[in-house]
């Protein structure tokens, strides 16, 4: 496979080069760098929306999460992705409105300015900070765990992570934000192309889809119905993780960022229908294949479990391009999540734009170390090394909903709420505070608290 790899490899590679100069030279002050210049389509947006959300987590994390947990994971991804494009069209409309007549910098930016104190900025930058960095990291892993399984002892584990957050950075420090949505686009394609191909050759050897189910009905009745084998998909998990999901509109900033860039509302509502359609065109292929993985794959690790189903069990020129995707699928969301912490951190900085564009470089770059550093002690459960990230954003969420929709009550109140159930979340993840509190999974009882005490925090007439 080595020698299909030095061919198209470099062919790739060119693409993104090509793309980066085609880039450029559409970039006139640092808005064109940032953001696109405002001015994004359907089709462009489509792409490097829906490239955003589904990549690496999509194609190693949920055929995994599939092949170990059942087929409640349709219920967790598929679902929740379903009702968040409704969102989109809602929070999307009310943002832009909101935003229009506004130098839209970044959501850190906006924040300062509604709730008239930096705390709100703050806030959210480092919230983002982090539970984005884990969340780019895993692509990084996941990526990295596969080439280092699919090219053994070519190259320690470490060296393929760093060649991937190396051609991040210089593309997206090169050609912008219009860039990495070509290079989105170009992964979209990639991506539900080669992912179809294996699912039907997966079908194709296990001779059909009845007969595939069946034996897994054989083998562990389990994983075709919740909470799945392990007892993951009970009630308080899916609710939760259906929140967390909801929110990635309002809270992650590479996909709000989106949202404002494109170039008119109706540009935005036809994006985001597009974006539902992807979602499942994309996800029911990862059914199949971790479905393959339960029968085939029982009890393998994870590493050898992605290397043989999407590798070794495929032609050497298919193999070669599934890598390809899965290599465009890492850089493309890693770069698009670090680019928007960039522009996150641009719209915190003072000073004149050439200054202070260089300094949102230098801080991308941080941002990308972290990332790879993280990526070398984090583990292999990419999916719930992602469901941590959303739920751990979604906290703040209430500070973003009232600013947006109720921005007569968007005061301090709101900040030491959102700030509370941050701290609490991370206290829980370090095993300070409780799985369970009062019998509800931790993050689900902070999501009860917020609505509640959001709620009241509206309602209650005059100033909070």
């Amino acid at each position: 496979m080595l020698h299909w790899l030095l061919i198209i490899g470099p062919v790739y590679v060119g693409i993104l080069i090509f793309l980066a100069w085609f880039s450029r030279r559409g970039i006139n002050n640092a808005s064109d760098f940032m953001m696109g210049g405002f001015n994004v389509g359907t089709v462009l947006g489509f792409m490097t929306f829906a490239a955003t959300l589904f990549s690496t987590f999509t194609m190693m994390g949920m055929p995994d999460f599939f092949r170990i947990h059942g087929i409640g994971a349709w219920i967790f991804l598929a679902v929740s992705d379903g009702a968040m494009v409704y969102f989109i069209l809602w929070f999307g409309y009310r943002l832009r409105a909101l935003s229009k007549a506004r130098d839209f910098r970044g959501m850190s930016g906006l924040l300062k300015e509604i709730y008239d104190t930096k705390w709100a900025s703050y806030l959210y930058f480092a919230v983002i900070f982090i539970f984005l960095i884990p969340y780019v990291a895993i692509q990084i892993r996941g990526i990295s765990i596969f080439l280092d399984a699919a090219f053994q002892d070519l190259m320690p584990y470490w060296a393929w992570a760093l060649i991937i957050v190396g051609i991040m950075i210089i593309y997206s420090e090169t050609g912008g934000l219009k860039a990495i949505m070509y290079s989105d686009t170009l992964q979209g394609i990639l991506l539900l192309t080669v992912v179809w191909i294996i699912a039907f050759r997966l079908l194709e050897d296990s001779n059909g889809m009845k007969v595939l189910f069946d034996e897994v009905k054989s083998i562990d009745p389990e994983l075709l119905s919740v909470p799945g084998p392990a007892g993951l998909f009970n009630i308080q998990f899916l609710v939760a993780s259906f929140i967390a999901i909801l929110m990635i509109p309002v809270t992650q900033p590479q996909i709000s960022t989106r949202l404002m860039v494109m170039r008119s509302l109706g540009a935005m509502k036809r994006m985001s229908i597009g974006v539902g359609f992807f979602a499942m065109l994309v996800i029911f292929p990862t059914v199949i294949i971790g479905m393959y993985g339960a029968v085939n794959y029982t009890g393998v690790p994870t590493a050898d479990f992605l290397s043989g189903v999407l590798i070794y069990e495929h032609p050497e020129l298919l193999a070669t391009l599934v890598m390809i995707g899965l290599i465009a699928a890492a850089i493309s969301t890693s770069d698009s999540q670090i680019f928007a912490m960039g522009s996150e951190l641009r719209s915190l900085l003072k000073g004149d734009e050439i200054s202070v564009l260089k300094k949102t470089k230098a801080g991308m770059l941080i941002f990308a170390f972290f990332a790879f550093i993280f990526s070398l002690i984090s583990s292999d459960q990419l999916v719930m090394l992602a469901r941590v990230s959303f739920a751990g954003t979604a906290m703040i969420s209430p500070v973003i909903l009232v600013a947006v929709f109720f921005r007569d009550k968007a005061t301090k109140s709101i900040l030491w709420i959102s700030s509370i159930a941050v701290i609490a979340f991370i206290l829980s993840l370090i095993g300070w505070l409780p799985p369970l509190i009062l019998k509800i999974q931790t993050d689900l009882f902070l999501f009860i608290i917020l609505f509640i005490t959001t709620a009241l925090h509206i309602l209650i007439p005059g100033k909070n």
